[in-house]
């Protein structure tokens, strides 16, 4: 693995220019600090890394400098964050982490030229605005609802289908996608419905469910109100099969919902590869959170690079981008080889074939609630 990831990021430099160049700035914006604080670490390791690399790779020639920014995974901060970089000339960011941030900056980021990759945002409407410069690594919420509506067309095909969500625009655009692809598939649901985040009483809700004979459920929303639904359905008598996103992938599901959540079924992204070793240095000790990004930060670094190699758009005086459209139209042309495996974009900025699977949460041996390698057979 280590070998073949040296000789991607050599190939990622084979066509570099053969005169000195000043190093490319490669902005990092991210939460630092702040609640997610612990996904930012990941994220900064990650880039930094991928940074190193590139670089030994150059023969250990400064090519490429990392920037790192903290944005406190807040729109607010994330727009100064933006305006800093615009100043300072940085045209190639890694970021925002959270969709909210990643909103509030793209204008910014658009005005200035700036390429930016974020390895995380979901909200859908995001690459939906007709943004030039804007990419994202993981799969849109519209994406994931997709893939579990394409799921519950196959697996309760013939049967009855309900769809709830928490009345977030979150939720709502998961339910609506879902919704969407059972009508592709002429099998539509045949309740539709919601609830606000902190409700506690479902009964009347879930009568409705099993007096309408439903079989799965869908719910777009997030992990506390999905187990308060499975509860509900539970005590009602109702056996119907749950399905979610990966909005529900919080430690707290399997602790509300216990046993009852085993057969849960959820759309998320596949597991994230490890960072390679870096030869000669122990690897830091990092929180689960900030291992679960940490590949992405590194392949979206990686993704910039080839884009500029690619485009040949450096401007070897100063080390800035000098057209951000010439990058971005090099991220569209074409897969290019990262940690993640090839990535390719769409028109829009998604990802093309953005990879989704299905996992089942079951008990271990140990009585557990857990997903971790249990995939979901096909139908």
């Amino acid at each position: 693995m280590i070998r073949r990831l040296t000789l991607i990021v050599a190939g990622l430099l084979a066509v570099a220019p053969a005169s000195a160049q000043a190093p490319v700035r490669i902005g990092l914006s991210a939460p630092l600090t702040g609640p997610d604080a612990a996904f930012g670490q990941g994220l900064r390791q990650g880039a930094e890394q991928a940074v190193i690399d590139l670089n030994r790779a150059a023969g250990g020639r400064p090519r490429w400098v990392l920037v790192p920014a903290d944005d406190a995974g807040e729109g607010r901060q994330a727009v100064a964050v933006a305006r800093k970089f615009a100043a300072d000339g940085v045209r190639l960011v890694v970021g925002p982490f959270e969709s909210g941030a990643v909103a509030s900056a793209a204008p910014v980021y658009e005005d200035a030229g700036t390429v930016s990759v974020t390895s995380a945002a979901t909200y859908a409407p995001l690459t939906g605005r007709g943004l030039w410069n804007l990419f994202r690594l993981s799969p849109s919420d519209a994406q994931q609802g997709q893939a579990a509506g394409a799921y519950l067309a196959r697996a309760f095909a013939g049967r009855r289908i309900g769809i709830l969500n928490d009345r977030s625009t979150f939720g709502r655009g998961l339910a609506e996608a879902v919704a969407a692809r059972l009508k592709e598939a002429g099998t539509p649901e045949v309740l539709f419905d919601g609830f606000a985040r902190g409700t506690r009483d479902l009964s009347e809700l879930v009568a409705r469910l099993k007096a309408a004979r439903i079989d799965a459920v869908y719910f777009g929303g997030l992990a506390p109100e999905a187990a308060i639904l499975l509860h509900a359905m539970r005590d009602a008598g109702l056996a119907a099969t749950l399905v979610a996103s990966d909005g529900i992938l919080d430690p707290g599901f399997a602790t509300a919902a216990g046993a009852l959540g085993e057969g849960t079924v959820m759309t998320l992204s596949p597991d994230p590869p490890r960072l390679p070793e870096v030869r000669g240095v122990r690897s830091s000790a990092r929180s689960s959170e900030a291992d679960s990004v940490a590949s992405g930060a590194y392949a979206a670094v990686q993704i910039l690079a080839e884009a500029v190699e690619r485009a040949r758009a450096a401007d070897p005086k100063t080390g800035r981008i000098a057209d951000g459209r010439s990058v971005a139209d090099a991220l569209r042309a074409g897969p290019m080889r990262t940690l993640l495996g090839p990535v390719g974009f769409d028109a829009r900025g998604d990802r093309t074939g953005s990879p989704i699977v299905l996992r089942i949460w079951r008990r271990s041996p140990d009585g557990r609630l857990d997903y971790a390698g249990n995939e979901v057979a096909a139908p």
